[in-house]
């Protein structure tokens, strides 16, 4: 297996399942329904948004692994389009994990030098970076799924009210 091929099987794990963390986003989200993933928890984002978020980055950088241009704003990164009901959850959980699974493909195909060339601008740094960057993201933001859907789950069985700051 070469290192494209390597960090490609490093994505899909925090995606897919495989990892040394035994988490990943697909097995997070299994289970979630769309109340779940649009209840608000003190002043965090709630789990749609963190999906979206996850997705969105995913999203821009493998339109240039596409050969296309990168059109990112961080500002736009949590704009989701409203989820009200079970089918727009699963549409979102659906594309995010479709994306992920077509950028891993793209991933090992990748040519290795192409992992140490500039990621469009050398401001960027290499793909190598970039690449490696989404998977510490998406860890991050796992996490943070994983804890929300606990605390949305705990109130639920509870029947106590957490603490939200709207």
């Amino acid at each position: 297996m070469n290192t494209s091929q390597n960090v490609a099987k490093h994505f899909r794990e925090v995606f897919f399942g495989g990892n040394w963390t035994v988490s990943n986003l697909k097995g997070q989200l299994a289970d979630v329904t769309w109340q779940e993933a649009t209840t608000k928890v003190h002043s965090f984002n709630t789990i749609a948004t963190l999906t979206f978020h996850i997705n969105y980055f995913v999203d821009v950088t493998m339109k240039v692994l596409e050969g296309g241009e990168l059109n990112a704003h961080d500002k736009f990164s949590f704009d989701h389009p409203p989820i009200n009901s079970q089918a727009d959850w699963e549409k979102l959980v659906n594309k995010a994990l479709n994306d992920a699974d077509r950028f891993a493909d793209l991933v090992a195909k990748l040519p290795e030098n192409k992992l140490w060339e500039n990621f469009v601008l050398e401001k960027y740094g290499i793909y190598y970076r970039n690449i490696h960057g989404i998977i510490e993201h998406t860890h991050y933001h796992l996490g943070q799924i994983a804890l929300i859907k606990k605390l949305v789950r705990l109130e639920a069985n509870t029947q106590e009210p957490i603490d939200r700051k709207e």
